[in-house]
């Protein structure tokens, strides 16, 4: 089990709390760092939850700087978890070569190859660690939570919640990796975190997973259609057909002009929070 949470810093926001923790990780073996904002119905009942995952060379603090998501949140009754998007300072060969790849770019899997075993868990760590972290310890609803994220993160969202519809009772995603097995980004992460074997890779590819094991839940993807990672990296076009193959609900708005960053991300998110308090409230 994790050990406490130590608070970082907080702050006053939109009349609830915009907070750091850190804490001791098994899943990652190292000191993690998620931020939280806990709206004002916090302080009088505990309230649903949304966990947004980053991008490449993101921290926990990326989203809650630029997102603008609290203030929708306040209204709305909604606490925001935040996770780092890897294990920090574990001092690995090649952990910090590269951008798109190690620190900053977890993949939100579970590594299986040397030297990242052990250690590169991302996705035990957001599905089982610090949901039981947040709700032994914070002012939330127990297993009542959503996903989103937003690139590499968009793709750990619409993963992650594909393959536990029990545990996220929706799912949305900005920009997000759509095809890992087939972006070169994805193809670089998962064979190094779990080899060559792409059979190995199936569980952690939205396309795969929504053609294989499609879900009742509704996908809600927003995607720039001036985006420079469009064509090479996200690939939507391959969800959709996956999608369209099994039958899997996806509402995938290509929003004309808009690129990839936090001005995007920004001009949805209320949306996006509207469309989770929904299924997180029956509203």
């Amino acid at each position: 089990m994790s050990q406490a949470l130590e608070l970082i810093s907080e702050a006053r926001c939109f009349g609830g709390w915009q907070r750091s923790y850190r804490h001791r990780s098994e899943r990652c073996g190292c000191d993690m760092r998620f931020a939280v904002y806990l709206p004002p119905a916090a302080e009088h009942t505990p309230v649903p939850t949304l966990y947004w995952l980053s991008g490449l060379t993101c921290t926990e603090d990326n989203f809650s700087t630029k997102a603008g998501a609290q203030r929708y949140a306040a209204a709305l009754g909604m606490a925001l978890i935040m996770p780092d998007t890897s294990p920090r300072g574990l001092a690995l060969p090649g952990e910090d070569d590269a951008w798109d790849f190690g620190s900053g770019a977890g993949f939100y899997v579970t590594a299986t190859q040397a030297p990242w075993a052990g250690h590169y868990d991302m996705y035990g760590y957001v599905v089982e660690e610090l949901p039981a972290l947040v709700e032994s310890n914070l002012p939330v609803q127990a297993g009542l939570r959503a996903i989103s994220g937003h690139s590499m993160g968009g793709h750990g969202a619409l993963t992650i919640g594909l393959k536990h519809p029990d545990r996220y009772r929706s799912i949305s995603a900005f920009a997000p990796i759509c095809a890992p097995m087939r972006s070169p980004w994805g193809r670089k992460a998962l064979s190094a975190y779990l080899g060559d074997d792409p059979t190995t890779w199936q569980q952690y590819d939205a396309s795969w997973l929504a053609a294989n094991q499609p879900s009742a839940q509704t996908l809600l993807i927003d995607q720039g259609t001036a985006d420079p990672w469009l064509a090479e990296q996200l690939m939507p076009e391959v969800l959709e057909e996956a999608c369209a193959s099994s039958g899997q609900p996806l509402e995938l708005r290509r929003q004309q002009g808009y690129e990839h960053g936090y001005y995007f991300v920004c001009t949805f998110i209320g949306e996006h929070l509207e469309f989770h308090h929904a299924a997180l409230t029956g509203a």
